[in-house]
C-alpha cells in the first residue's frame, strides 16, 4: 500500500508505571535509570506488559501500518540495549558532554564489547503475540552507541564502534529470527561528529545490517523536541547514508525547516519522513498532515514515502500522541485516495 504509517519507536510510558517529571527533568540516560520507575521489581516486568499492551492497541486504533512496542520497557531508546552487553561498567559511569555540552553519565568501556544473551527478544514476541500487523523493532546504532560511552579499552572510537556493531548484528538476527517485520537502527549521533561518521559510520552500519533481509531503517533527527527546540536546518551527513545497506532512511522534517531536495541524494532509499511535529502539544489536523506529505511528493516518489513523526513520542502526553497518530493515519488516507 502507498504510505504505510508507522512510529519511529517510542510512545509515552503511562504514569503509573514511570515518573513522567523525573523524566522530563534529565536528557536521556545513557546508564540504567531504575529511580524512574514506579513499580517495584517483582512486579515491574508485568507493569511493563499491560503498558506495552496499551500501547500496542493505541497504535492499532489510531490507524498505524506498522507497529512497535513502543519502547515501554526502556528508560532511554539506547541505554537498554547498551548496558546489557559484556565489557560495559555501568555500576561506575563515566562523563562526557553530549552534543549540547552537558556533562552527561555514560557506560564505561572496560574489556570487549560482546552480546551474551538476547536482549529485545522477548518484547518483540510479546509484540508479535498482540498484533497482526507488521511488527517493528528498533536498536541503538553502533556509530551512536560509541559515541556516547567512555573507551577505555579500544585503541579508538572506531574499533568500539565495530564491536557494538557485530552485537547489533547478533541482535538483529535473533530478532529476525523471532519474526520482526522492520528493522531499524537509530543514528541520531551522526551529526555529533560528522568527521568520524565519514571515516567509518557507513561501514559500522553495514556491519550491524550484514545478512537482515527483512527491510531496515536508520533513523536520523536533531533530539527530542522536548529537549531541543531551536534545531538546525540541514543534516550534516545525510546523502552518505545512500552507502548504507539500509533500504529506508528516517528523517525529521515537520518541525525543523529542512530543505528537501537533499532527499535527491537517497534516490535509491525510501524515505520515513517526519510529518508529524512534536515540538508543541497541539494535535494537527488531518489535512495538515497531507499537506507535509504532498510536500514530501515533490522529492519521493509516493511508492518511496513512509509518514511518521518527526522522533519518538515518549515525552508527549499520551492524549496528544494518540491525537497525533490519528491525524497522521488520517493525512495519509486522504493523500492516498487523492492518489487511487
Amino acid at each position: 500500500m502507498l504510505f504505510p504509517t508507522t512510529l519511529v519507536g517510542s510512545y509515552p510510558q503511562p504514569e503509573w508505571l514511570i515518573d513522567r517529571v523525573k523524566l522530563a527533568g534529565r536528557f536521556p540516560p545513557r546508564v540504567r535509570a531504575k529511580e524512574l520507575w514506579r513499580i517495584s521489581e517483582p512486579y515491574l516486568a508485568q507493569a511493563q506488559d499491560d503498558a506495552t499492551l496499551l500501547a500496542i492497541r493505541a497504535q492499532e486504533d489510531a490507524g498505524l501500518d506498522i507497529v512497535t512496542d513502543g519502547e515501554i520497557r526502556r528508560e532511554s531508546y539506547s541505554n537498554h540495549f547498551a548496558t546489557a552487553l559484556e565489557g560495559v561498567d555501568v555500576k561506575t559511569p563515566g562523563y562526557i558532554r553530549d552534543r549540547y555540552g552537558n556533562a552527561t553519565a555514560v557506560p564505561r568501556v572496560v574489556d570487549k564489547i560482546q552480546r551474551t544473551r538476547p536482549v529485545e527478544r522477548r518484547g518483540l514476541q510479546f509484540l508479535r503475540a498482540n498484533t497482526d500487523r507488521r511488527a517493528k523493532v528498533t536498536l541503538p546504532g553502533p556509530f551512536t552507541m560509541a559515541q556516547q560511552a567512555m573507551n577505555e579499552f579500544y585503541p579508538d572510537v572506531e574499533a568500539l564502534a565495530m564491536d557494538f556493531a557485530v552485537a547489533v548484528n547478533e541482535e538483529l538476527r535473533d530478532l529476525q529470527a523471532a519474526g520482526a517485520d522492520v528493522i531499524q537502527l537509530d543514528e541520531p549521533w551522526l551529526r555529533n561528529d560528522p568527521e568520524g561518521a565519514k571515516r567509518y559510520a557507513i561501514r559500522a552500519i553495514n556491519r550491524a545490517l550484514e545478512g537482515i533481509t527483512v527491510p531496515t531503517v536508520v533513523h536520523l533527527c536533531f533530539g527530542y523536541a522536548f529537549l531541543v527546540s531551536n534545531k538546525p536546518t540541514s543534516y550534516f551527513f545525510l546523502s552518505e547514508l545512500g552507502d548504507c545497506l539500509a533500504q529506508q532512511i528516517s528523517i525529521e522534517a515537520a518541525q525543523p525547516k529542512i530543505d528537501l531536495g537533499v532527499l535527491k541524494d537517497l534516490s535509491s532509499k525510501k524515505i520515513m519522513l517526519g510529518v508529524i511535529n512534536l515540538g508543541d502539544q497541539i494535535v494537527e489536523r488531518p489535512d495538515e498532515v497531507a499537506t507535509r506529505i504532498r510536500t514530501g511528493l515533490k522529492y519521493v516518489s509516493a511508492d518511496r514515502l513512509i509518514p511518521a513523526p518527526d522522533c519518538g513520542m515518549k515525552y508527549l502526553s499520551r492524549e496528544v500522541a494518540f491525537g497525533k497518530l490519528k491525524a497522521l493515519a488520517d493525512g495519509a488516507a486522504i493523500v492516498r485516495k487523492e492518489l487511487g
